[in-house]
């Protein structure tokens, strides 16, 4: 462990202490005139009327910026007044505050002390406005110029033993254009060391997709929902986290189509939504949303999909038509198969594990045997479980027996929660050896990549608190917060020589440092990227494969910020002194050069500067053409699935973590969670009544949760417990403040994402 790397004294949670708590009954509509309000008092608050206003005109529209939140793609025809959503706008409020914070500051301000704060405290102060350093053994940071910076990040790197001491990861937050420039210094520079927060989160669904259909993102296009005849949102809750997503829901179920959630709690998005941008939302009584909700107890819908599937299959062999036949011959491997193994299972065992009433099921099933455009959407929901990659493997399944995939109205939606993350894998962010991405480097770019596999997150993690990860590279977002096991994650952080985060906004991952560490702030997706007096765009894939130009039109938080493909391509000339066979340095200062790049190494990107303009372009889609050509027997590939495994002691619960209303990933935009009736506070558990008796528990008693794993007890303290309309055995609690209970080393299979949304643990009363 390098000298110095412990001796500040920081605080990994920052204030444990109650915010006044006030408790209400959950809201039973999303949007509306209250939703518009709270946007809007965001918006006036962090930037002022005038310039909220303008900004708001031109987010998500076709020559303006795209949201910096979720990726939820952009209608091709666009509302021209009002083309986003309450968390949209209090992410662009957010990014584009008008408070900042200096050098001065940051003399006034310790790391130690800042430490003490809450995530929503720091994030509260306001932009990043010039490089700094944080010293060995010092506490303050201090200003440094970018030079400087280049030259201390490149020198760190210069004195590894090894390219693969040193790991680069990115956030979701980053354009094409900052993520390609990225993602090749990283390979340059000789490793694949490459985590991406996709790896926290749909890495699952990219790993099942890969196996069923031949490519790791979803099939569908935004226009499929409006006509789909059904519509599953599985393990998602849209309402708070793709808000956008309510109006397509609303489309379809004008429509005719019908609505499915699949969720432990009943959210208020596919309850009721009064769309804001029509008239009806404000005084009217707004669409009621989802025409079945199955309330499935958590990481228990490989069940419920069997059983559905089960007594699908029962009323196909009774002549009813149910299944595709002529599709599941043509394109279809494994019926057969799945059939036999579907007969394995016992539907009461099924029935008794997912928990959820035999009417409800009765009911979809009578739906589904009706229909065959079917759209499944999906989220955190069932990516973040032990069996992350089988629960959507399930769903598949019924997808592929239905015919419903590439064809209109119908198919795979795995919804993107961080606004560019599958652009950033798009264009070269990934762990693992690509090896014709390797061939086509070397004919464009001149250089041999490296052929080793690099690390994920996990192993990212796993090498940095090892000795074996020295140099910590973060382009976005908040590494700590957002891993798991934050005990562990932290030390790892502090086992580094040198961390690096490229940054907008304070947060505790500039707190929680290696030996050395410096923040260089950058420029928020609303602010103008001028060079030489041209106004500079930068491009954006959405959910669903369409990539569009983003330009900004707001002033810069400060003259010495710097845009994240300028600042890459400065450090990339600076460590090769100019000497590559890449042209860095014109490559960050002329974007149309490194889209050209873009279009001859990544596969599916062609004239982009031209195609991105307006609606933009969709990248390739096997799955849209049928095309199975890559898969066993060219076809795609039903799957046998075993039910989960959760294992729990006596007095176990299973817990997921969630997000609030008044949250973005691990930003925190205030304390209130108004569709689920809390507010004022974050520090709660969720729970079923009937649990709460059976552990003498009252409202709003302090717990300590504990999770054990492989004899290590892991511990969050001082949760309020909130009676909640949750399935008996199961827990719900805010992310990031129970992050610290997931291990670092229990994840999914095969996809290795942590197992956030099902952790076993205990409930123990603050004494």
């Amino acid at each position: 462990m390098p000298e110095n790397s412990i001796k500040r004294n920081i605080s990994l949670t920052g204030s444990e202490a109650f915010t006044n708590i006030r408790l209400g009954e959950p809201m039973r509509y999303a949007a509306g005139k209250l939703g518009v309000k709270e946007a809007l008092k965001h918006g006036f608050k962090e930037m002022g009327i005038v310039r909220s206003m303008r900004a708001l005109l031109e987010m998500n529209q076709e020559d303006g910026f795209d949201c910096p939140s979720c990726a939820w793609p952009n209608p091709e025809s666009p509302s021209t007044v009002a083309e986003y959503c309450e968390n949209g706008a209090k992410a662009l409020a957010d990014e584009a505050t008008n408070h900042k914070i200096d050098r001065h500051f940051f003399k006034k301000h310790s790391v130690e002390e800042l430490s003490q704060l809450t995530d929503y405290q720091l994030n509260k102060f306001g932009r990043l406005t010039e490089p700094m350093v944080l010293r060995p053994g010092k506490v303050h940071y201090e200003p440094i110029s970018w030079p400087e910076a280049y030259e201390l990040i490149s020198g760190e790197l210069r004195q590894l033993d090894h390219p693969d001491e040193a790991i680069f990861y990115t956030s979701g937050r980053s354009s094409n254009e900052a993520a390609y420039l990225y993602g090749m210094f990283a390979r340059a520079f000789g490793t694949n060391n490459m985590p991406d927060c996709s790896n926290m989160c749909h890495e699952s669904s990219g790993v099942a997709l890969s196996e069923t259909l031949g490519i790791g993102k979803g099939s569908v296009k935004l226009e499929d929902l409006y006509h789909a005849e059904v519509v599953i949102v599985a393990g998602q809750n849209p309402g708070t986290n793709h808000p956008r997503m309510l109006s397509a829901l609303e489309k379809c179920k004008k429509n005719g189509g019908k609505v499915i959630s699949v969720n432990p709690l009943e959210e208020a998005g596919l309850v009721n939504f009064k769309n804001p941008q029509h008239l009806s939302g404000w005084l009217g009584p707004g669409e009621n949303m989802a025409d079945l909700h199955l309330p499935v107890r958590i990481n228990q819908d490989v069940p419920l999909v069997k059983l559905i599937l089960k007594r699908l299959a029962q009323l196909d062999k009774q002549g009813k038509n149910v299944f595709d036949h002529e599709f599941i011959a043509q394109y279809v491997d494994g019926y057969e198969g799945l059939l036999a193994d579907l007969e394995k299972y016992r539907e009461e065992d099924l029935l008794s594990r997912c928990g959820v009433p035999e009417g409800l099921i009765d009911k979809t099933v009578d739906l589904l045997a009706a229909k065959s455009n079917i759209v499944v959407c999906w989220a955190m929901g069932l990516t973040q479980h032990k069996n992350g990659v089988e629960n959507i493997r399930e769903y598949v399944n019924l997808l592929l027996l239905k015919g419903a995939v590439g064809k209109p109205n119908a198919g795979t939606c795995p919804v993107r929660g961080h606004s560019n993350v599958q652009g950033d894998r798009s264009v070269g962010i990934m762990h693992y050896v690509d090896e014709k991405l390797n061939r086509r480097i070397e004919k464009h770019l001149g250089f041999v990549p490296p052929s080793n596999e690099g690390v994920d997150t996990v192993g990212a993690i796993k090498a940095m608190y090892e000795g074996r990860g020295k140099v910590f590279v973060c382009l976005g977002g908040n590494f700590l917060m957002a891993a798991n096991d934050t005990a562990y994650t932290a030390q790892a952080l502090q086992n580094c020589s040198l961390t690096v985060q490229i940054s907008t906004k304070l947060n505790r991952s500039h707190l929680v440092t290696g030996t050395t560490a410096l923040l260089l702030p950058t420029f928020g997706r609303s602010e103008k990227d001028l060079k030489n007096g041209k106004l500079r765009y930068l491009t954006m894939e959405d959910s669903m494969g369409r990539v569009r130009q983003s330009r900004g039109l707001l002033k810069p938080a400060s003259d010495t910020i710097k845009s994240e493909p300028e600042l890459i391509a400065e450090l990339a000339h600076t460590y090769f002194n100019g000497q590559h066979a890449v042209d860095w340095k014109a490559m960050g200062e002329d974007y149309d050069l490194i889209r050209e790049s873009i279009d001859k190494v990544v596969k599916g990107f062609d004239n982009t500067s031209e195609r991105s303009k307006g609606i933009g372009y969709y990248l390739p889609n096997n799955v849209r053409e049928l095309d199975f050509s890559m898969l066993p027997k060219g076809k795609a590939q039903l799957t046998i699935n075993g039910l989960p495994e959760d294992n729990l002691g006596e007095d176990e619960f299973l817990l997921m973590t969630i997000r609030s209303h008044d949250q973005f990933n691990t930003t925190i935009y205030g304390l209130d969670d108004r569709y689920r009736g809390v507010y004022n506070e974050r520090r709660v558990l969720f729970m079923n009544p009937e649990d709460m008796k059976a552990l003498t528990l009252q409202r709003l008693d302090v717990v300590n949760i504990h999770s054990h794993y492989d004899g290590i007890k892991r511990t969050a303290r001082r949760f309020l417990v909130v009676p909640y309309n949750i399935p008996q055995g199961n827990l719900a609690a805010y992310f990031p403040e129970t992050n610290m209970l997931v291990p670092y080393n229990h994840y999914a299979d095969r996809s290795k994402t942590p197992i956030s949304k099902s952790v076993r643990v205990t409930v123990e009363k603050d004494q």
